[in-house]
């Protein structure tokens, strides 16, 4: 079994081709070919902080996680090699955000996914330089081209706002629930009591839109608030300056750099990375909830009906409740007793 994603064989195949480049790796990356990768010079750009964590370890300084591209990492960059993401709107702000930094005359090499809609490259970056597919394998693409034009990127230009009930929801492209607020977030919010009291933590925030639901709700809670996503951290900043809310938002893999216990934690934890279905961030989620609760605290989630998550409710704390459903979706809540707390210490 490969290490690589199939984008990264990909790219592999085409390994000599850049021995001798100064590469910026960027996009949707998720895997460590940039930290095996032979080539002059390689340098990473990634808005995903658990990818970060992974290439930081051996690349320290040359990747760099954030919303938007430093302009010092990129300067000496002759190669852009750039993972299409499943998101067309992401990928034209991370790509125009890009551009705008790059030199005319770099080199730009598009890969990603037929399902992911890497296909739809040549009509994005055709202001900036024709691209070209140049191969085709494991249900990739791979496109080549040539920046003929900087881009003038403006990062304002890409926040939009949308309303439920009384909040305004900021959002940039690429974050969940951009377009308004998804069914299961809806959901889980019609299972939250008012009048709450205690930490809160929202795991895989987004926009912040649980968050500031429940500070409405309930104004006397504390809220952190943490997501992988630069562009759901800024997002959730933005939502809760917009509605005069306070809380922390910090960039967290789940748990990695989360301290403290909490008397509640909630989400709608994704089941993908990129186009692969995976399940490690809800599982860690719920294995890794007694260690960030107090007893007696809760995790309340939101999943898909079909996901394997009562049996792993039941092995971690005992017992869960469904407090709410329909034909899709299920809230579960599952709280920590002294039994379950003496378990999770053995």
């Amino acid at each position: 079994m490969s290490l690589f994603t199939p984008a990264s064989e990909v790219i592999l195949r085409h390994s000599e081709e850049f021995e001798s480049r100064r590469v910026l790796f960027a996009g949707d990356l998720q895997d460590t070919l940039p930290a095996q990768f032979e080539a002059a010079e390689v340098r990473v750009h990634t808005n995903q902080y658990h990818h970060w964590q992974q290439l930081s370890r051996t690349m320290a300084e040359r990747c760099q996680f954030g919303l938007t591209a430093d302009a010092e990492l990129v300067a000496d960059c002759d190669t852009l090699i750039y993972y299409w993401p499943k998101s067309k709107q992401e990928a034209q702000f991370q790509l125009q955000n890009l551009f705008s930094l790059l030199p005319v005359g770099t080199e730009l090499f598009i890969v990603g996914e037929n399902r992911a809609g890497v296909r739809s490259a040549e009509g994005v970056i055709e202001a900036f330089g024709p691209l070209n597919k140049i191969d085709s394998a494991r249900r990739c693409g791979l496109y080549h081209g040539r920046l003929e034009k900087q881009s003038d990127f403006k990062l304002e230009d890409w926040w939009e706002n949308y309303q439920t009930g009384s909040l305004t929801i900021a959002t940039l492209p690429g974050v969940f629930s951009r377009d308004g607020l998804d069914v299961g977030s809806h959901l889980l919010l019609s299972s939250l009591e008012p009048h709450m009291k205690g930490k809160v933590l929202d795991v895989g925030c987004g926009a912040g839109v649980l968050s500031a639901a429940m500070a409405k709700m309930s104004p006397k809670i504390k809220l952190t608030l943490s997501d992988v996503s630069a562009a759901a951290l800024e997002s959730s900043r933005a939502t809760l300056a917009a509605n005069d809310i306070q809380g922390e938002v910090i960039a967290s893999n789940v748990y990695s750099d989360i301290t403290g216990r909490f008397d509640m934690i909630i989400s709608n934890p994704p089941f993908h990375d990129g186009m692969q279905t995976s399940l490690t961030a809800a599982e860690t989620l719920i294995r890794g909830a007694a260690k960030q609760l107090q007893i007696g605290g809760e995790l309340r989630i939101v999943a898909n009906a079909f996901l394997p998550y009562p049996q792993l409710l039941d092995d971690v704390f005992g017992a869960h409740e469904v407090l709410a459903q329909t034909g899709r979706f299920k809230v579960y809540s599952a709280r920590l007793g002294r039994a379950a707390m003496a378990k999770k210490k053995r």
